[in-house]
This record gives structure tokens, C-alpha cells and sequence, in this order.
């Protein structure tokens, strides 16, 4: 059986921009193709949802706080009544630092990305120009076919 695509375009179009918008079938499995050839090429892929994301530049590359939901257990007079803080690291640089030796680089796959501002869809188009090794892809709609554009042209085009 014939490969259907090979996804050369796709990941020069990655390595060139450093962040794609793409746009896939909803009935899902492209998404799957296009991972497969982009870790055949090299890159190590960290798959994240865009909601409950919260502040996009500190999840991806800063340490920061998040408080577990309380689940109705409230500890009175020791912590904040919200519940305690746990710090969390960061999810781009902690996986960039233990990357295996041969490795292009980290792809990081936001799904769910119509619910970014414009304002977090530039700071990801910002990130792969501040740290090279990072490349971005976000899912940014549905289509009737896979589809793909500089996550630049997405964002003037919103």
C-alpha cells in the first residue's frame, strides 16, 4: 500500500516558520499521519489542549502555581481558604532539557486552538524565534482536508 502523503511540505513549512496553523478533518486521523512523519524526522512531539491552559508564556516556559480543586475539604486557619498552591514546571523547557541527543527539536501540538486570544497566538508565533528548537503546531479549526499556513498568516487573518 502507497504512503498517502509523505509530509515533506508540512515539516519544511515547520522548520522554516517555526509555528503552523493547521486545520483537520473532524473526523480526526490526519493529525496522527502528520506526527508520525515528524517523529520519523526527528522531533519529539508533546501533545497539549489549549483549554485550562492559563497563562500560555508561564505554563510553556516560566515555573508557576496551581491550586487543585478543593472537592468540598476546606482547611480552616492553616492554608488559604481556595486551598494550597503546588508549583509546576515548566512544560517547554523541562522537556527541551531532556530531549534525547539526536533530536531536531520539540514540537509542541496544541489542540483546541480557536479558543486562544490573539494575543497567545502571538506569543506562540513568538517562542520558536526565541528558542529555536521549539517549533509549534496549533489546531486551529476544522476542514474538509488537512491544511496548513504560518501561524503568522492565521492571526492576521482573524
Amino acid at each position: 500500500m502507497p504512503l498517502l502523503t509523505t509530509g515533506k511540505p508540512f515539516i519544511r513549512a515547520l522548520e522554516k516558520s517555526g509555528a503552523l496553523g493547521v486545520y483537520v478533518p473532524l473526523e480526526g486521523g490526519f493529525e496522527g499521519r502528520y506526527q508520525r512523519r515528524l517523529r520519523a524526522s526527528g522531533y519529539t512531539i508533546v501533545n497539549i489542549t489549549a483549554r485550562g491552559l492559563g497563562d500560555v508564556s508561564s505554563y510553556l516556559t516560566g515555573v508557576h502555581g496551581v491550586r487543585p480543586p478543593h472537592l468540598g475539604k476546606k482547611n480552616i486557619g492553616q492554608e488559604a481558604a481556595v486551598g494550597p498552591v503546588y508549583f509546576v514546571p515548566p512544560i517547554a523547557t523541562y522537556q527541551l532539557e531532556n530531549l534525547p541527543p539526536k533530536s531536531k527539536g520539540l514540537v509542541l501540538w496544541i489542540l483546541e486552538g480557536v479558543i486562544l486570544s490573539r494575543a497567545e497566538i502571538e506569543y506562540l508565533t513568538y517562542l520558536p524565534k526565541q528558542e529555536p528548537r521549539i517549533k509549534i503546531v496549533v489546531e486551529m479549526g476544522g476542514e474538509r482536508y488537512f491544511r496548513f499556513s504560518p501561524l503568522e498568516q492565521t492571526v492576521q487573518a482573524a
